[in-house]
């Protein structure tokens, strides 16, 4: 029996194909087209505008070291806002910190959240009925532009590429607000590609919040349906260098914070480990 094949149009000249083992749901949202669907060796998978979101079988290695990285950084988050991460899977990373008292998850696609809750229901677990978590579906933007200053410790901005939908959250204009709103020694983290392919995305993103951050870094993971070699997460913060803690630090704030024991990918080794970088990649930062 022939099944359906789904093309991730990667670049100009190099695409993958996953097959649709069982498709669950494939819709227009106002914003862009959503597909979820089940294969046989990455389990079920998340695609937004024909690119892949996340799947069940490596989205341990994005959400963790999204969400750890950061908030051990910071070492005393109490404040978290997520942009994006609809699926719910970074907010379930965040409140697994128990030190964190506030988590608020700004999407603006309210199918992908509905859709998520249905159909990939281990992403998030049950992380939707916190009493810590505040959901919002509406504009990032918006509520960037809106909240009051030093309103949170560390932002977290889950989207996609700088193209369509997610291309506002790569601005000027978004990176000040959000230096206004974190706390003095506040970070962000976002995605900026697999810089192997998409080096434009890491070098520009890094320049734009040298403008408002005194200290732009970034570290890697490798997440295998990311295709082309690692994923880059850039970091800015206002207070401490970010990759500077030795381990043992690192892994006194992990074990008060109650991270470690259920996590597949992220360690203290790792977390410091990932912040050293091969020189295309480095190459791309401010100097």
């Amino acid at each position: 029996m022939s099944r359906e094949w789904i093309s991730e149009g990667l670049y100009e000249g190099w695409r993958q194909e996953l097959r649709v083992d069982r498709l669950l749901a494939r819709t227009k949202s106002a914003f862009q087209d959503i597909a979820v669907f089940e294969n046989v060796d990455l389990g079920r998978v998340l695609m937004l505008d024909g690119v892949v979101q996340i799947t069940e079988r490596d989205e341990f290695v994005y959400q963790e070291m999204l969400t750890h990285v950061p908030l051990l950084e910071h070492g005393d988050a109490k404040r978290v806002l997520i942009i994006g991460a609809g699926d719910g899977g970074v907010l379930r990373r965040v409140l697994e910190h128990n030190t964190v008292e506030k988590a608020v998850m700004v999407e603006i696609d309210g199918e992908v959240i509905e859709l998520s809750k249905k159909f990939l229901p281990s992403i998030a677990g049950d992380a939707w009925n916190d009493p810590r978590a505040e959901v919002i579906v509406g504009d990032g933007i918006e509520y960037v532009t809106n909240a009051a200053d030093g309103a949170f410790d560390v932002i977290i901005v889950d989207s996609t590429d700088p193209i369509g939908v997610g291309e506002v959250l790569f601005t000027d204009s978004f990176y000040k607000h959000c230096a206004r709103i974190l706390s003095a020694n506040g970070i962000i983290v976002n995605q900026c590609g697999v810089p192997f392919m998409q080096a434009d995305e890491l070098r520009d993103t890094s320049a734009r919040r040298a403008q408002f951050f005194a200290h732009v870094s970034a570290y890697v993971a490798a997440v295998p349906t990311y295709v082309g070699g690692f994923m880059t997460l850039g970091v800015a913060a206002k207070g401490a260098v970010p990759g500077r803690q030795p381990v043992d630090v690192i892994r006194a704030r992990a074990e008060k914070a109650g991270i470690g024991a259920a996590c597949r990918y992220w360690t203290p080794e790792m977390h410091v480990a990932s912040f050293v970088l091969p020189p295309y990649i480095a190459k791309n930062l401010p100097r």
